[in-house]
């Protein structure tokens, strides 16, 4: 499983950074294209930061049909983010926002990479590819940006994208 998320990530990270170079956040001193697995984080990690792709997994399952040697496996993944804006009176979070949105579709596209053991240096094609769902956008409860700004007292919009990533089983299910 975490070869399928290794792979995962690191395409849509490699993505982000050609898509948009200056999309970028600071982790540890270093300065990192701005998408992030949030389990990867160190629990005492400050709050996530504007403008930056978050990656929380969820449930994993085998595929129905799919059982025995290498099982086709699918797995959700949550992708959030939010804005302030680009500008101090922040009438320009709806757009931003939308930005947001078009970069994750264009990274989420081909919906397919190599698997690769990122675990050895020089990683290694483990000879089978992680593909995924299209985004499927979270709707608000209440409908506009406006109205999903007013749940945050700091002015904030944010979306939600939730994917389902697919890949073979590296071990044997019986």
């Amino acid at each position: 499983m975490q070869f399928a998320k290794d792979s995962f990530f690191l395409a849509l990270q490699s993505r982000l950074a050609g898509l948009n170079p200056a999309r970028t956040i600071t982790m540890n001193g270093a300065t990192v294209p701005a998408i992030v697995v949030v389990e990867n984080l160190p629990p005492s990690s400050a709050e996530q930061a504007a403008n930056a792709f978050y990656i929380e997994w969820g449930a994993t399952s085998v595929v129905d049909g799919h059982s025995g040697s290498g099982a086709l496996m699918s797995m959700e993944c949550v992708i959030s983010y939010y804005t302030f804006g680009t500008v101090a009176s922040r009438v320009d979070r709806g757009r931003v926002l939308g930005q947001l949105d078009d970069e994750l579709l264009a990274i989420c596209q081909p919906p397919s990479t190599e698997k690769r053991d990122y675990a050895q240096a020089p990683s290694a094609d483990l000879g089978t590819r992680v593909f995924w769902s299209q985004p499927r956008f979270s709707e608000n409860a209440k409908s506009g940006v406006e109205n999903q700004a007013e749940r945050h007292a700091d002015g904030r919009v944010e979306r939600k994208a939730g994917i389902t990533v697919f890949f073979f089983s590296e071990v044997t299910l019986s």
